[in-house]
């Protein structure tokens, strides 16, 4: 990573973020498109507005951004030219360090993002049957603790 720090996504990030977002949709076999490109555009406007996206530039700009809402973390995702670069860790590090527990749900089929959170930390909590996403896809809810982390 070039050493940037994660700030307060703006409006005019919107639509980078929304594109590194459907970029992982179009990639994902697995995954099914359940939403107009424009609901999730209005989405992501209305959360960054809120104030729960935090974003990490790179010299294109937005390669990452993390959607967290106190605990609850909704989203992360790495343009994949930047995945690899620890951009991904440093958004949750960010998180971390702003809240001493964290949780998320991801779906069971997603096992690099999986990985990803166990290496960083967070441990399998209970499972869904997908009734409680838009895709219907068996999930994962994956929790962080900070005391627990600090014995690791």
């Amino acid at each position: 990573m070039n050493g940037a720090r994660p700030a307060r996504a703006r409006l005019w990030h919107v639509p980078q973020m929304t594109a590194i977002l459907w970029d992982f949709i179009h990639r994902t076999p697995w995954l099914p498109r359940v939403r107009p490109y424009r609901t999730d555009l209005r989405v992501m406007a209305r959360i960054t507005r809120r104030g729960w996206v935090r974003v990490l530039r790179d010299a294109r700009g937005p390669a990452a951004f993390i959607a967290r809402d106190g605990a609850r973390v909704h989203a992360l995702y790495v343009h994949p030219r930047a995945q690899g670069m620890g951009m991904g860790r440093a958004l949750l590090n960010d998180a971390k360090r702003a809240a001493p527990r964290l949780e998320l749900w991801v779906a069971e089929a997603n096992e690099d993002a999986r990985i990803f959170y166990m290496t960083q930390g967070f441990a399998e909590h209970a499972r869904g049957c997908g009734a409680y996403n838009d895709e219907r896809l068996p999930e994962i809810q994956m929790i962080w603790h900070q005391d627990r982390s600090a014995a690791i």
